[in-house]
């Protein structure tokens, strides 16, 4: 056989290819592309995979290593999926290995051989006999979870304990069902999926509203072919009822369709909803799962057999063969955009998939981005509108509170506590949001006024008093709550400030009656306790839920008829310019959960500056109309969408080096782009490290990157480079940085 040379992407910080060898007595079976294989690399054995094959090489054959071992395992990156990874890592200009390991779960990373078992699912044992009828009836009485778990898994036969997790059931439901006899785990045969009959439930198919149908038809117009679907529409309006209706061709046609939610959060209901209407294998894609887990859903989706793979940003890069349509749910949230490493938008990787399969991509939100809204606006989507509610629902009503003519308790004014007062006494839930999680965001000394900063961050620590914690929410670091103060010896130390944690407590003060629920990070760390929170206010064991913006996204409450926004000012003087967009986003979203059902909803917003224009643009035209204003300003000002950025950002142990680093960038001859900076962070110091940024800004993104192509190419030479640590991050959306 003649020599075969092999350039591997290997999962190193380096921009890229490498050359292997292939062994004579490893081209048979031949090698093919996206092949995972075993390289050495230094002193490592590191999995690498093939993106191109050759039978000549311009490097001397003497340098070039060979390929330690092929894997020889169906473990494959289809030619479509290795050419979408290549296309991400140029636009980001990203190490092409690091973006290539994004498409393999953990275990496939590894060069020891994954042990694969196929995967363990429950099933209704059919045979019944009277004995467990009558079983059937005393748990439908007495442990109603017991049952509905009971029917969950009688329609879903072969559904797996990561969806049935995540749908809040636990253990010790499935082992009373066990013990029963009514239910047993068996193994999952992978088969290719196959559209039925049964597989579409038809009980909870809603009649569509004229709106909502129109947008269905146009999707199902543009099937097997590239088309951008925006959905604007208000919450509540049922745009996840048209995400079903337009999902039945797709999977009729046994194509496999991916949904993208921004967070984890949202996957319980989400899943809940699609359960309840398609009776195919769904599998779940999140940071939530385990390894095992993870591979069973890349698996799944490799063969073929899950019909539906609903997940996180990182789901994008399944690796689904027989894809029909892609959707994007809450395209404008941020959590799409990863913020470090590889820094890719979720919603833009989407749309490129689905350029390069030719098929349909629906993005949906009440609140769209800029970029989005600019699109559909211009032409370049198809723009569809959802105006009304579903149902006999209406829209919630805004109110500013003007916080400084109000006399205040605990954070909460006279209008407030009289609002929640009389929604509590008709049985009504309310809401109170507060985006800032912990018992106060700071403590001081009362009398020198000594504040107790992170000296990492040169900002303060965070108050947790659940915990008798000190704990910097910037760098992790955790410390005691001091006795005395270190500057004048005082004992008289308090929190400044108010979080959840003390709202919560405040607030049960206040409505003691009332049971209370705080949702945040801190509150939902352990596993399965965010879904376990959700079914209960669902359920209406609690009547005041306290959240961060984890309970304004997406979360369908019918009996919340109020919401409260204890902070209306957080961004309304920022430097960033997408800090107002964000905020109005934020308010809307939140806003958003009150009044979904019959009631209606009414929405109460404290703020310090009520005749602020953008409150009073927010509160009397909605967001539309905000947007639209906001983007004639963006583009006088030349500012995404009508330009485009990119962000380089360094770091080092002293302030001068990474300002030196990025000042020698901007004395480059770069044509039709400007520079922003070098400044120092909004937050200059983070975990030690002094911060910089450099905004690149061009009229068009081919210019954009053939400036950064240069930039990149001369910083190598820059003298400064081996003292700091850069990284570039394009299209940025968070100047907090």
């Amino acid at each position: 056989m003649s020599d075969q040379y092999v350039q591997v992407a290997v999962p190193v910080p380096m921009q890229q290819l490498f050359t292997y060898q292939v062994p004579t007595q490893m081209q048979t079976p031949s090698i093919e592309v996206g092949e995972r294989v075993a390289v050495s690399f230094g002193a490592r054995q590191l999995i690498a995979i093939v993106i191109s094959i050759d039978d000549k090489c311009e490097i001397d054959a003497k340098k070039i290593k060979p390929i330690a071992k092929r894997l020889n395992d169906s473990f494959h990156l289809s030619s479509a999926l290795v050419s979408y990874l290549k296309l991400c890592a140029n636009y980001y200009h990203h190490p092409i290995g690091d973006v290539f390991q994004q498409a393999l779960p953990k275990l496939l990373r590894q060069v020891k051989k994954v042990d694969l078992q196929p995967p363990m699912v429950w099933q209704s044992i059919e045979a019944i006999e009277d004995i467990q009828k009558e079983r059937l009836i005393k748990i439908e009485t007495k442990a109603p979870k017991q049952f509905s778990l009971y029917q969950l898994i009688a329609k879903h036969q072969g559904i797996s304990w990561a969806e049935l997790r995540t749908l809040g059931y636990s253990k010790a439901q499935l082992n009373a069902l066990i013990a029963k006899d009514l239910i047993a785990e068996v193994k999952q045969k992978p088969c290719k999926f196959i559209w039925q009959d049964k597989s579409l439930a038809t009980e909870n198919k809603q009649i569509l509203s004229t709106e909502q149908a129109i947008i269905v038809a146009a999707i199902n117009q543009s099937l097997e072919q590239f088309c951008c679907h925006l959905i604007d529409g208000v919450t509540g309006s049922g745009k996840t009822e048209v995400y079903l209706q337009a999902m039945e061709n797709v999977l009729a046609n046994s194509q496999q369709i991916l949904v993208i939610v921004p967070e984890i959060g949202l996957t319980p209901q989400t899943l809940l909803r699609f359960e309840q209407r398609f009776n195919v294998p769904i599998c779940l894609h999140h940071s939530n799962l385990n390894d095992t887990e993870r591979l069973d859903t890349w698996l799944n989706a490799q063969q073929g057999s899950a019909a539906i793979v609903i997940g996180t940003r990182s789901a994008l890069f399944s690796p689904l063969h027989q894809l029909g349509m892609i959707i994007i749910d809450e395209e404008h949230d941020s959590s799409l955009k990863q913020q470090d490493s590889f820094r890719y938008h979720g919603r833009d990787m989407a749309i490129l998939r689905a350029r390069q399969l030719n098929i349909p991509i629906v993005l949906g939100s009440a609140t769209p981005s800029f970029e989005s809204l600019q699109n559909a606006l211009s032409g370049k989507y198809q723009y569809h509108q959802l105006r009304k509610r579903a149902g006999q629902s209406t829209k919630a009503k805004i109110a500013l509170i003007d916080v400084a003519k109000q006399q205040m308790e605990f954070g909460l004014s006279g209008t407030l506590k009289h609002e929640i007062k009389q929604t509590l006494a008709r049985g009504e839930q309310v809401l109170v949001f507060l985006n800032r999680r912990g018992y106060a965001p700071a403590i001081n000394c009362q009398e020198c006024h000594w504040l107790c900063d992170c000296a990492r961050c040169d900002k303060p620590y965070t108050f947790h008093q659940k915990q008798q914690l000190l704990i910097c929410h910037h760098c992790g670091s955790q410390k005691r709550v001091p006795k005395q103060c270190p500057s004048c010896g005082s004992v008289r130390i308090a929190p400044v400030g108010q979080g959840t944690e003390q709202l919560e407590q405040r607030i049960s003060e206040i409505f003691p009656d009332a049971s209370v629920v705080r949702i945040d990070r801190d509150s939902t760390r352990k596993k399965g306790e965010l879904t376990k929170l959700l079914q209960e206010i669902t359920d209406k064991k609690h009547q005041l839920l306290i959240g961060t913006q984890m309970l304004a996204k997406g979360h369908h409450f019918p009996d919340v008829t109020l919401v409260a926004v204890l902070d209306g000012d957080g961004a309304l003087f920022s430097f960033d310019f997408r800090a107002s967009e964000q905020m109005a986003q934020l308010l809307i979203q939140v806003a958003g959960r009150a009044g979904r059902a019959s009631k209606p909803g009414q929405v109460l917003v404290q703020t310090n500056y009520p005749d602020h224009p953008l409150l009073q643009d927010l509160v009397h035209n909605g967001y539309q109309h905000f947007a639209k204003q906001a983007l004639v300003e963006r583009k006088q000002a030349l500012l995404p969408p009508f330009s485009f950025q990119a962000l380089f950002r360094a770091e080092a142990n002293y302030p001068s080096y990474p300002e030196k680093f990025l000042r020698l960038l901007t004395e480059l001859e770069i044509i039709n782009c400007q520079f922003a900076g070098p400044v120092p962070a909004a937050m200059e110091k983070k975990a030690g490290k002094f911060r910089y940024h450099l905004i690149l800004q061009a009229k068009s993104r081919k210019e954009l990157h053939l400036a950064i192509l240069q930039l990149l190419a001369a910083i190598p030479n820059n003298e400064w480079q081996s003292k700091v640590r850069w990284s570039l991050d394009i299209d940025p959306i968070d100047l907090n940085w």
